[in-house]
Parts: C-alpha cells; structure tokens; sequence
C-alpha cells in the first residue's frame, strides 16, 4: 500500500487498524468479526495487569514531585503583590495550568494512537506529523489564552468589582506569554517520549500524559508568575510594551501558524473542528479559578494541596482516555462499540470489571491512593520543613481524591464511548473536558474538605 497516496487522499482507513480501503469497507457491511479485529482483541487482552502498573506506576510518581512542587510554588507565589492587587490571576490559574489537559495532552494521545497503530515508521510523515501538531498547539494556545484572559477579568471585576484597563492588558500579555511557551517546552518532551518509548517497543498511551503532566503545573506556574511579576513591575511606565507583545503573536505569528496548519493534512481538521472542547473546557477551569480564590483567603494551606489533588486526577484520567480511544481505534470505526466494550454500563462495571477498560480503571484507582498518602506527606513536609499533617486531614483528603477520580474515571468512559457513538474522535475532544471537570471537582471538593475539617476542628495549620 502507498501510505503517502493515501495520507494524500485523505483517507482514514488505517486509523482504524485495517490496511486497505477494501477491508474497512467490508468490516463496515459484514457483521463478522476481520482477521485484524481479532488479532488486535487477542493482542490488548494478552497485556499484563502488572505491565500496565509498571508503565504507569513511574511518571506518576514523576507526576506527583511535579504536582507537590507545583503546590509549594503556588502557596509561595500568592503572596506576591501583582497576586494581590490583581484578583484575576487566581481565575487565571487554574485555567492556565488545565492548558496541558486541553491542548498537550490531546497532542499525547492523538500521536501515542498513531504510534500503536504503526503509523510513525515512515521518517518525512513523522516530521509531518509532529510539526503540524506543535504549530497547531500554538495557534490554540494563542486563542485560548486570549479567550481566558478575558474572562478572568470579567469575573473577577464582576465579583471584586474593581476593572481596570491596563490590568487587562497586564493579564492578557501574562496569559499569552506562558500558554504558548509552557505548550512548546511541554510539547517537545512529549513528542520525544512518544517516539523513545515506540522505538522501546513501550505503550506511549500509559508513559506520555503522566510526563507532560509531571512539570506542566510547575513550568505553567512559575512562567505565569515570573511574567505577572515582570509586566507588574513596568505596566505603569511601558504600558506599550505589552500592547506590541500581543499585537506580534496575534497579528503576526497567529496567521503564519494558520497557514502552515491548514496545509498539514494531519491536523487541518483538527485547527477547523477542535474548539469546541478547548473554550468549553476553559470557561469550566476558569469557574475552578473562582474556588481557588475563595480558598485561598479562608483556609491556610488550601494552595499547597489543590494542585496535587487537580493535577493527580487530571493526570490519571488522561492515562484513561487515552488507553480507551487507542482500543476503540485498533478495534472498531467510527461509530460502532466493539465487543470489549459497551456504551452504557454501572460504575462497577466500567471501573471494576466487566469491560476491558475496566482492567486500567481499577488499576489506577488503587494506584491512587498509596500516590496520595505519599504526595500529602511529601507536600506538607517540603512545604513546612516539617510534618504537621494528622491522621483525620489524610483520612478526608484521601475520601476527597478517591471520590474526585471515581467521577472522572466513570465520566471518560461514559464520554470517551458516547464521542466514538456520534463519530467524534476522543482523542480530540474528551481530555479538554475532563480535566477541566478534574480541576472543577478538585477545587470543589477540596475546599469541602478544609470546611469539614474546620466544623470538626481538625483544620489544616501549616508553620510557615
């Protein structure tokens, strides 16, 4: 078959795991099962609980020193004065870091499926394909950020009521500024463990999302705030400054990156069809910012244990969907469920045992939480220099992520199968949702926490 005539033709058959046209056609009109269906079932129900558990078990807890810096630096970067006289960074936050859930990790599990389905072997379509995709993260990291900017200061000026012009334009050029930079820094990591870890002969789907998310909190947040403070300190006497900024990515970048994207026959669909999720996911990270603000002044400690518990979960779920998509590409087209898996189903089947995701779910799920008990030592002790940490705060801590991950893992199965249903590709959509629904729940439950845990009088007290 000539791959390069039929990436041409814009065909999609061999996304599906079928090597011509011909066969994708009768697998469509045939109810039997193809050869390559049941070679690609046998294959996904040969790997080993404890091959998947190794794969992932490492960046996890790669991940979690990332989330625990990310918390120490968050609960040090508050106390800013640019954080202080501009309550919108606390919407922005939030939304900021969810960037690697809407855009790099959507990048992760549309090149790891490629990678599983062997479309990476050919080097000048490998170019291709990763350019196309790192460009295509810039231009939706310039919107995005321009998106979110704007409505971190409508919300804060609605709830504050304090607005002004050049904070706006301040928060615009920080936004920009760390999205397009944290997306690139990110986007080069993961393209390198998707390709390593392929040419290992690894799954990328179980070792590519728990990486990016190991310093996508740590790199977003220390840009964010090394640019917020940097623009604070010259906004009143370069306010200029910022104004050519944005006028260079949105008038001068943006339409290049356009241009090349739209060429690129892996990812033009995607720069047309992909926004959807992104805003949406965006206006949900954003409403989290609102949580994050509200706790921040009533609870000590609340900004050390919010990025763990978000960027756990987010995390984890990523892994999920990921794994789940690659198996409905392997296995099926579009708009059939295959036999591994059913739409609709209890939570105890999806996340315990009756379908085949179910053998990841209940895997990260008791991943989860010696990952949790260890992040919630790690973090107050880095933090405190000292444990200060009791008993009770762990216990509800660990209710808190344990719920927050049932709910994410039961939703992408749910949504990850409903997508594939109406013939939307997962790999595009279901991230952005769900880790945005990760920080949302997060922040929310954790705040519901520090207030049980004050109504008990168990509340967190860190020293410092």
């Amino acid at each position: 078959m000539d791959k390069s005539l039929d990436i041409k033709n814009h065909t999609s058959y061999c996304n599906y795991g079928f090597d011509t046209k011909d066969e994708l056609d009768i697998e469509s009109s045939n109810p039997k099962k193809s050869l390559k269906i049941v070679e690609q079932e046998n294959l996904l129900k040969k790997e080993k609980w404890y091959s998947i558990l190794t794969q992932v078990s490492v960046p996890f807890f790669l991940a979690g020193i990332g989330t625990i810096a990310a918390g120490t630096i968050l609960a040090t970067v508050t106390k800013y004065e640019v954080f202080d006289n501009i309550r919108a960074l606390y919407v922005l936050v939030p939304a900021l870091l969810g960037l690697k859930g809407n855009l790099d990790m959507c990048l992760s599990s549309r090149l790891s499926t490629q990678a599983n389905l062997g479309n990476m072997n050919d080097k000048k379509e490998l170019a291709k394909m990763v350019i196309g995709n790192i460009v295509l993260v810039q231009i939706q990291a310039i919107v995005a950020s321009c998106i979110v900017s704007v409505f971190a200061t409508a919300v804060s000026a609605g709830i504050n009521g304090n607005f002004q012009w050049i904070h706006t334009l301040l928060l615009a050029t920080a936004s920009m500024l760390t999205a397009t930079l944290s997306c690139f820094i990110l986007d080069i990591v993961l393209v390198t463990v998707i390709i390593t870890s392929h040419k290992l002969k690894l799954n990328p789907d179980n070792l590519a999302t728990p990486l990016a998310a190991s310093i996508g909190d740590l790199v977003s947040l220390i840009v964010l705030s090394s640019w917020a403070r940097l623009l604070y300190d010259i906004h009143d006497e370069y306010p200029w400054l910022m104004g050519i900024i944005l006028s260079f990515y949105i008038l001068g970048l943006l339409p290049l990156w356009v241009y090349i994207v739209n060429r690129n026959v892996y990812t033009c669909k995607v720069l047309s069809q992909g926004w959807t999720p992104v805003i949406c996911a965006l206006m949900i990270s954003g409403t989290g910012g609102l949580i994050l603000d509200m706790g921040v002044d009533k609870f000590n400690g609340y900004t050390i244990f919010q990025p763990i518990i978000n960027g756990i979960g987010g995390n984890l779920v990523s892994v999920q969907v990921s794994r789940t998509s690659t198996m409905l590409h392997k296995t099926s087209i579009f708009g059939q469920i295959p036999s591994l898996s059913k739409q609709w189903v209890c939570p105890c089947t999806a996340l315990i045992k009756g379908v085949y995701p179910a053998k990841t779910a209940r895997l990260l799920l008791l991943l989860s939480i010696p990952g949790h008990t260890i992040f919630v030592f790690a973090a107050d002790f880095f933090y405190n220099g000292v444990s200060t940490v009791t008993p009770v705060f762990v216990a509800v801590y660990l209710l808190v992520g344990l719920v927050q991950l049932v709910f994410l893992l039961y939703g992408s199965h749910i949504l990850v199968h409903t997508m594939w249903r109406y013939k939307n590709d997962p790999d595009n959509s279901a991230i952005p949702y769900l880790t945005a629904l990760g920080d949302l729940s997060g922040s929310g439950l954790l705040l519901l926490g520090f207030i049980f845990l004050r109504q008990i009088n168990w509340e967190y007290t860190p020293v410092r």
